[in-house]
């Protein structure tokens, strides 16, 4: 134990060491820097499918109230100007993908008034445009890779759009756009400058800083961690699907949403409780155990996302840190719930404590069998998400969310919770 706590200390010591280093030289350096490992990857799946929508990440959002749109356009603009990772694009360099920064980047919110319709084909109206615009693709060469849009139902009624790519963004960094827009969108409607404070460092810097840290004694002893658990796993999970896999994957997808109970909530944090385990631990064993008894398989591997934020300095920028942990758990000898849970909490831990190395080069290392019919590793995905929760406020208006469907699904199956 004192081993691994002495390891963990070291690589949070080097790490802070690297990231001074990297803030000491960024100064007059070009606006051309390498790809994240995350960035690498979804870099490399827009080339094998071009102007595809599966990793848009949109957002509708329905306002009521008398909304500034200048403020609005203003508190959007500010925004892109503050986090690089919005003025971003891709391109090739000397045989390798780069990220190119812009110096600035002019934010449009186009305005289409739909308020001369009935009110009837103005929702439907307001509707299909939301899900034309979560569907409409990005170009990662030309960008821009964030887009918005207002649509003008009444004097007193609209619907913000706006849609980003994953390959500069996450499910963290919505908090970090949402909670920067309402402290913006405030002072600009009382005409008052922006009350946010420089940021320390850019996505960029993370990137570089990635690349230099995760490599040699470091990556290597977070691997050997990963090449123990996953050396022969379960390439594909048994799903009784309705019809035989196709070749192809076609990213085709629906959702379907459903509720627990306020007293099955309780109860399942008061048996987390008890255990020593997170509400996480509880629900992936549970999810594991319907998967068990839907393949009969005892060896199940499922995905999951973890923020990918463990140094203070990245907590407020908007950037794609998120990786993904391949958890994998031996539900044989038919274990009790409580035994299955403890199989989970250890797992788990161990997961957590190797997590730097990026999902990407985890697939690198490990060669599984590569087919285009499925996801490596596992195709089935979990998710508790717990990022910082933002309400959606902002002077003046009532704000609710929409469902804005790109109709894609990345994986077989992908269960999202929260609470």
């Amino acid at each position: 134990m004192s081993t691994a706590t002495d390891n963990i200390d070291l690589s949070l010591e080097e790490k802070r060491a690297l990231l001074a280093q990297l803030l000491q030289e960024r100064a007059g350096k070009s606006n051309t820097f390498p790809l994240s490992f995350a960035q690498q990857r979804l870099w490399f799946l827009d080339q094998l499918e071009p102007g595809s929508p599966l990793y848009n990440v949109p957002q509708a959002i329905r306002m009521s109230g008398a909304l500034n749109p200048q403020a609005l356009q203003k508190s959007l603009e500010t925004i892109v100007a503050r986090h690089e990772s919005l003025r971003t694009t891709f391109m090739m360099v000397d045989g390798s993908p780069v990220q190119v920064v812009a110096p600035n980047l002019k934010m449009a919110l186009p305005v289409t008034d739909l308020s001369g319709l009935p009110e009837d084909e103005r929702e439907a109206e307001s509707r299909r445009l939301s899900t034309e615009e979560a569907r409409q693709p990005f170009d990662l060469e030309h960008g821009p890779l964030i887009r918005a849009g207002l649509l003008r139902l009444q004097a007193e009624e609209h619907v913000l759009l706006l849609n980003m790519h994953h390959i500069i963004s996450d499910g963290w960094s919505t908090g970090v756009f949402v909670r920067e827009l309402r402290a913006l969108y405030e002072a600009f409607s009382q005409d008052k400058p922006s009350p946010l404070p420089e940021l320390p460092i850019q996505y960029a810097d993370f990137a570089v800083w990635q690349r230099e840290w995760l490599a040699g004694e470091v990556l290597e002893r977070q691997l050997s961690y990963w090449k123990g658990q996953l050396t022969g796993a379960p390439a594909v999970i048994d799903l009784p699907t309705d019809r035989p896999r196709p070749a192809v994957q076609s990213y085709r997808g629906a959702h379907q949403s459903m509720r627990l109970s306020r007293e099955l909530t309780e109860k399942l944090k008061e048996l987390s409780q008890r255990e020593g385990a997170t509400l996480f631990m509880t629900l992936l064993a549970a999810f594991q155990t319907l998967l068990m008894r839907y393949t009969s398989q005892e060896d199940i591997v499922i995905g999951s996302p973890i923020a990918g934020r463990n140094r203070a300095e990245t907590e407020n920028l908007i950037g794609f840190f998120i990786n993904t942990l391949v958890l994998r758990t031996d539900l044989s000898g038919d274990p009790t719930f409580r035994e299955l849970l403890g199989r989970v909490k250890e797992l788990t831990f161990g997961a957590y404590e190797h997590q730097d190395v990026p999902f990407e080069k985890l697939v690198e290392e490990l060669q599984p069998e590569r087919s285009l019919s499925r996801n490596p590793l596992f195709q089935v995905m979990f998710t508790l998400l717990n990022a910082p929760g933002q309400s959606l406020e902002l002077p003046g208006l009532t704000l609710r969310p929409l469902p804005a469907d790109s109709g894609t699904s990345q994986f077989d199956v992908a269960l999202a919770m929260y609470d």
